[in-house]
């Protein structure tokens, strides 16, 4: 999967900040929000074949990519207090 095209990155900033937003205070810019999303985009399109390698069969040839996506921010949600 492509990285995100500068579009969607400003439209899932919007989305993160309004989470963000209800989370708790948040002192970063627009500008410094969709330079984070875009950070994480690219980290994961780097990382995306070992991301993968993580996932032990049979789950990783029986989940689409899509699943793998959810099933990764479920733990990273879990994982850091989300």
């Amino acid at each position: 999967m492509a990285a995100l095209d500068a579009a969607t990155r400003r439209d899932l900033m919007g989305k993160a900040a309004k989470l963000l937003d209800a989370a708790g205070t948040v002192t970063l810019t627009k500008d410094d929000l969709v330079a984070a999303v875009g950070g994480l985009d690219d980290f994961l399109e780097a990382n995306a074949a070992a991301i993968n390698q993580a996932i032990p069969q049979p789950a990783r040839g029986a989940l689409t990519a899509p699943q793998k996506a959810a099933l990764l921010s479920f733990v990273a949600m879990r994982r850091y207090g989300g």
